[in-house]
């Protein structure tokens, strides 16, 4: 898979014939210094952009053979995501940020299960609490229960630590992975952290738009 932009006169390569099988249940890091393509090939696996040339299939299906609400709908009944940013809803409570996917999906009972999983993170007491209320490390936390709670074959994760202090990340991510496990979610968690990233059995590293590792332990 490569993905090219154009730059007025010039095109830059992002990402440069990547190639990868990631098995169901697998927990894999994509490892990279800045600018090497990681937050790309996040972004290309799930759909949310289009490569220059290559394929993605997800559980069978090909992405983009599908039209885009197809992918969202692929995204929707399939995927979980936990941004560096938390992506929450300001206007909304978190077990209304939480309620959202479940009731774009058509779930019944997306009260009841938004609230069991914000207090599976932790957070029975703050279910009302808009995300200006709450703490880096808490919008976090429901950033967690929103993309588990939809119950997601795949689930990425972009830098989910980045934006918080280094104990309270450690918190999320010992989190993450313990819901992972019992889920038996498969992930690809986009860090720059090589410790977290030794906690994944399989470790993908990039430079320069190029696989240049596939490691596994």
């Amino acid at each position: 898979m490569t993905k090219q932009v154009s730059t007025g006169t010039t095109t830059l390569t992002i990402l440069q014939d990547v190639s990868l099988e990631i098995a169901a249940g697998e927990a894999c890091a994509i490892l990279g210094a800045s600018g090497s393509g990681k937050t790309t090939l996040l972004a290309l696996l799930a759909g949310l952009d289009v490569p220059t040339s290559g394929q993605v299939h997800i559980n069978g299906a090909n992405l983009f053979a599908l039209d885009e609400d197809g992918r969202a709908r692929l995204r929707r009944n399939q995927v979980g995501f936990v941004f560096q940013s938390f992506q929450l809803l300001p206007a909304m409570t978190a077990l209304e940020n939480v309620m959202l996917p479940l009731e774009l999906a058509g779930n019944d009972g997306a009260r009841e299960k938004a609230a069991a999983w914000l207090a599976r993170v932790g957070l029975s007491e703050r279910l009302e609490h808009y995300p200006r209320q709450l703490s880096g490390g808490e919008q976090q936390r429901v950033a967690v229960a929103r993309a588990f709670a939809a119950e997601p074959r795949l689930l990425f994760a972009d830098e989910p630590t980045g934006n918080l202090d280094s104990a309270t990340g450690e918190e999320i991510i010992s989190l993450m992975f313990a819901l992972n496990r019992e889920s038996r979610t498969t992930l690809l968690l986009v860090t720059h952290d090589e410790a977290i990233a030794q906690r994944c059995p399989r470790q993908l590293r990039l430079a320069a738009g190029r696989l240049t590792a596939d490691e596994r332990r």
